[in-house]
């Protein structure tokens, strides 16, 4: 089993950028679609991105589209999501978890495909 390690949360004003990490480590992160999630205070746990495990084909929720980039970096084991253009509806807990799905990344926007979760970073943004 993958564990997984968030980092590079924090506070930042509005039209500000962060870019979050995703340590891997336990197995080849190569062989793992990755996606992040958030949950904002109040609200359920709802997808933001997915990239396939080759990092061939990437997918976004609407409200994130131009202005989120999902990547990941085999080598590394690590992925990223670089957060452009922060608005204060961004504010949440992101988690990135990890899949062993091999389909196109938009069927990886259900939680139910991943097989491992990190334990998440807060994104605060003042308006």
């Amino acid at each position: 089993q993958v564990q997984l390690v968030e980092s590079g949360g924090g506070l930042v004003q509005a039209g500000g950028s962060l870019r979050l990490s995703c340590a891997a480590s336990g197995r080849p992160f190569s062989t793992y679609a990755m996606g992040w999630f958030r949950q904002a205070p109040g609200k359920e746990r709802e997808f933001v991105a997915a990239i396939t495990w080759s990092a061939d084909d990437t997918y976004y929720t609407d409200s994130v589209k131009g202005r989120f980039t999902i990547s990941k970096d085999n080598a590394k084991n690590t992925g990223y999501l670089q957060m452009n253009s922060l608005k204060p509806e961004d504010v949440a807990v992101y988690y990135c978890a990890a899949s062993k799905w091999i389909g196109p990344a938009a069927t990886l926007s259900f939680s139910r495909r991943y097989d491992a979760w990190g334990q998440g970073t807060q994104v605060t943004v003042s308006s």
